[in-house]
């Protein structure tokens, strides 16, 4: 009897929890406040790109009216040329449905510059991103150009790699060798991927604190670590137009 209680004490004893990976991530805002943010590419074809611009920032309060833009730039720099970039706000995805709707019935808007533009469009691409819940949209201290850094990481999500490129990160705002202004984690488009956006006062400043940062043991140390996760990167240098809120 004694050696079957002592067999039962040992089968019902309550067993160790195993360790839980977390990351900072993986939870958070993201998840409770549901505001994302969609990351869009329009590549022009040959000659047409100045027109549709041009056109654009004449109607662009039309489209401002139904959801709030955070930036809007032109590619200088980092594979095609002939494209702008853009980031647009939502609440939910609710709230972005209801923008579609709208946009849809809105004659002035499609009349105005939706129609006449179609046709100089040579290809449309639509990410959406969430901020990263251990960073706010930074403002720029003066008008600037910027740069959208993009790193594809290896597979696992967050929970594998987000705290060493949460470092990487900070290892270079730490040292002010260029402003932050956000980090967006993927979650429609390529997974895995995270976009960080930089402002400079300009080309040769930016180029200025990139060397600065490659000579910085503390900046080499984040990054080394982060780099083990790292698979792709690719940049593009970004000039913002006239109406751009980030400029």
């Amino acid at each position: 009897m004694l050696a079957l209680r002592s067999c039962l004490r040992k089968v019902l004893a309550p067993r160790a929890l195993a360790p839980q990976v977390c990351s900072s991530f993986a939870t958070g805002p993201r998840q409770t406040e549901g505001t994302f943010y969609e990351f869009c590419t329009y590549y022009f074809k040959p000659s047409k790109m100045k027109e549709f611009m041009h056109n654009f920032k004449q109607n662009v309060h039309l489209r401002t009216a139904h959801s709030e833009l955070v930036g809007y730039w032109r590619v200088e720099f980092g594979g095609r040329i002939d494209r702008v970039f853009h980031i647009w706000k939502y609440d939910n995805f609710a709230h972005r449905a209801a923008v579609s709707k709208a946009l849809a019935n809105d004659t002035e808007w499609q009349e105005r510059f939706l129609i006449p533009n179609l046709a100089s469009i040579d290809k449309q691409e639509s990410e959406i991103t969430y901020l990263v819940p251990w960073c706010k949209i930074g403002t720029p201290p003066e008008e600037g150009v910027y740069e959208l850094a993009s790193f594809l990481m290896k597979p696992g999500g967050p929970a594998l790699w987000g705290d060493a490129f949460e470092r990487a990160v900070n290892a270079h705002v730490n040292q002010g060798y260029s402003k932050l202004i956000g980090v967006f984690h993927s979650e429609y488009g390529t997974l895995n991927r995270v976009h960080v956006l930089w402002w400079s006062q300009n080309a040769d400043s930016r180029a200025a604190g990139r060397h600065r940062a490659h000579e910085d043991p503390r900046v080499v140390s984040a990054v080394r670590e982060s780099v083990n996760y790292l698979d792709i990167q690719e940049n593009m240098f970004l000039i913002p137009e006239s109406f751009s809120p980030l400029r």
